[in-house]
């Protein structure tokens, strides 16, 4: 009966874890204390990567994957401050929220973002530490305004982004894990807006909401996807050429049924003059930056008064980002 009853609770706490169309061309855990938490702005704070398996809260996630409770009298101890956070692009998830080592963050469905509140505790927080707001800043990616604080009820002031308190995973080792996603039906990895990751499936061309420039498009890699004045949709001229191609790629044709978010019929693929077949959205060829580093990066934009992200409907984004 215990072993069965072990088992289930294990159970309970594992992770669910060419075309071608071209323009004029042929190419393709615990409540907490039920008191009020204090929301404050994030403001530096160090600590270390060591949460701990003693207790419920170790190991195989203490069975406070997917449900409130836990308050077994042990003070919470936060990981490490976040510092910079950066945004990585997983397979199955899209641009997920990382600190700067490349730690995957979360946010719990029974907490609650307006008013923040956290509601992991004791041994829940053992298992998914919550993750200070001192010293952390925004990537390009993320909107500095949708960074926050939460005083937790355990007095420490927890990072909260579009009003969500974010936590790291213990059973996260190395960067770019994400085996906390889905535990228990209540935890998933933080998107850029404080949303869950993944809500929106990624494709060959996705939808990213940028805080400076709105819906724009980016590629299977979640990569800034521009436009250049100087070429032309019809008649067809591509004007990147030689040196230029060193900065400015081209971006991949994409399969028509791995889209998200983008109307077909703006997505075609042409064919280069050195027979590279390349991306066109709306006919204009579509190219991504070398500059940029992670999803979010804009650093392209507007480069030479002649480069430009492409919005959802082919158009070119002229906003000019701040700084």
């Amino acid at each position: 009966m215990i072993t069965r009853r072990r088992a289930g609770l294990a159970a309970a706490a594992v992770a669910t874890l060419a075309l071608t169309a071209a323009c004029g061309s042929s190419g393709d855990q615990g409540a907490g204390t039920p008191t009020t938490d204090t929301v404050q702005p994030a403001g530096q704070g160090t600590s270390d990567y060591d949460y701990g398996t003693s207790g419920s809260g170790g190991g195989d996630g203490g069975g406070y994957g997917g449900q409130a409770g836990g308050g077994d009298g042990k003070a919470a101890k936060a990981g490490p401050t976040a510092g910079k956070l950066a945004l990585s692009q997983s397979s199955e998830l899209g641009p997920v929220v990382t600190d700067a080592k490349g730690m995957t963050l979360y946010r719990f469905d029974k907490d609650t973002p307006d008013p923040a509140k956290s509601n992991c505790s004791g041994a829940c927080a053992t298992t998914w530490p919550p993750v200070p707001a001192d010293g952390v800043t925004a990537p390009a990616g993320i909107a500095k305004s949708d960074l926050g604080s939460v005083t937790r009820s355990d007095g420490i002031k927890q990072l909260t982004i579009g009003g969500w308190p974010a936590y790291r995973y213990a059973k996260d080792t190395q960067p770019g894990d994400t085996k906390g996603q889905g535990v228990g039906g209540t935890w998933n990895a933080l998107a850029a807006d404080g949303k869950k990751a993944g809500a929106q499936k990624p494709g060959d061309v996705s939808l990213f909401n940028h805080p400076e420039l709105g819906e724009m498009l980016v590629d299977g890699k979640g990569r800034t996807l521009y436009r250049f004045n100087k070429d032309s949709a019809w008649p067809m001229k591509f004007a990147c050429n030689d040196a230029c191609l060193d900065t400015w790629k081209p971006a991949k044709p994409a399969d028509r049924s791995k889209l998200s978010g983008i109307p077909e019929k703006l997505i075609t693929t042409v064919t280069r003059p050195d027979g590279v077949r390349q991306l066109a959205v709306d006919c204009w060829p579509v190219y991504w930056f070398t500059g940029d580093k992670q999803p979010g990066d804009i650093n392209g934009q507007g480069k030479q008064g002649l480069w430009f992200a492409v919005a959802k409907d082919g158009k070119k984004i002229t906003t000019t980002p701040e700084g």
